[in-house]
């Protein structure tokens, strides 16, 4: 009978032992995660006016170097020796793109707010910008003076439909 209770005892034993966890092991740290892919740029550049341009390219991410803006359309002008730029970037709704407008305006330098074309002008370093939201658009002109940049500006939005 003592050799079957020991016995028994034995296999509790071996038993318990064999449900317990396996000795903690330090985790190895989690592999860094690979960068988030920018969205796929839509292609506008057939919307930017052709008299006086230079070129037109697609900017994948970071329009103006903001970090806040996605990429866009981007085209140079060079007009009787002025060179500027207009911008494009097509957001999911109007929403995004009004939102998107407060990001423009915080990083903008004394920025001021243009009313009939719902944007703003100011400085970003030593370029003056004129940024407007329509639609499901950000766009505008970078290196102008806002009287200069604001028929650019009109013309460049009755392109946006």
């Amino acid at each position: 009978m003592r050799c079957t209770c020991a016995v028994i005892v034995c296999l509790v034993a071996l038993t318990l032992a064999g449900c317990s966890s396996a000795p903690e092991t330090p985790a190895s740290a989690p592999a860094p995660a690979a960068p988030v892919a920018p969205p796929p740029v839509k292609v506008h550049t057939s919307l930017f006016p052709e008299a006086g341009k230079v070129s037109a390219v697609i900017v994948p991410d970071h329009m103006l170097d903001m970090k806040a803006l996605p990429g866009g359309s981007l085209a140079e002008y060079d007009v009787k020796g002025k060179k500027y730029r207009e911008f494009i970037i097509d957001t999911d709704s109007s929403q995004t793109a009004a939102f998107m407008m407060l990001d423009v305006k915080s990083q903008l330098k004394d920025p001021q707010y243009i009313s009939w074309m719902g944007g703003y002008f100011g400085m970003y370093g030593d370029k003056p910008v004129y940024c407007f939201s329509k639609l499901h658009y950000v766009a505008g002109v970078v290196g102008l003076v806002e009287d200069k940049a604001d028929p650019i500006a009109r013309t460049l939005a009755a392109q946006l439909h």
